[in-house]
């Protein structure tokens, strides 16, 4: 069984798509066997491209395939692991969460070693590449610690 990932920003087309790309390719690297899609608490982009700033910033990554949408009733019940960019999307998630599911929706950050100091990934839609770039750190380290995180699970359970 493989396991589905949903990455969650508002607008679905700078934070989470960039997320959505970089867990993937990490995931594909490590021969990880998962389901990864992105999607926003808000509509106001549906069906649009991933922000050209975010494709620039992250020009390692692939974003084919990857377009806006937002999050559906369904994603609850489907998804394994729902994860927020920020308290304010994670705050939208859980309003719409039946109590049975709360348990799959965290903070991306949680996964970074600097969780600490920095619980959100700033939304850099207002503002300029370097915004932008500094978001790719924080979503690759986060990806990366949380791909570790899944590979140990997934290694306790086989035992």
């Amino acid at each position: 069984m493989s396991m589905k990932l949903l990455f969650v920003c508002l607008g679905n087309i700078c934070r989470s798509p960039t997320a959505h790309a970089v867990f993937r390719q990490l995931a594909a690297a490590e021969n990880f066997r998962c389901e990864v899609e992105s999607a926003g608490t808000s509509a106001s982009h549906k069906g649009a491209a991933p922000d050209p700033r975010s494709i620039n910033a992250a020009s390692d990554y692939n974003f084919k395939g990857i377009q806006s949408r937002p999050v559906q009733t369904a994603d609850f019940a489907y998804y394994d692991l729902i994860l927020a960019m920020d308290l304010e999307n994670l705050a939208a998630l859980k309003r719409r969460c039946p109590p049975e599911q709360q348990h799959k929706l965290k903070l991306l950050m949680s996964y970074h070693p600097d969780f600490a100091k920095q619980q959100e990934i700033p939304d850099p839609y207002y503002g300029g590449i370097r915004g932008f770039e500094l978001v790719l750190q924080m979503i690759q380290t986060s990806c990366e610690h949380l791909l570790m995180s899944l590979q140990q699970q997934a290694m306790l359970s086989k035992k």
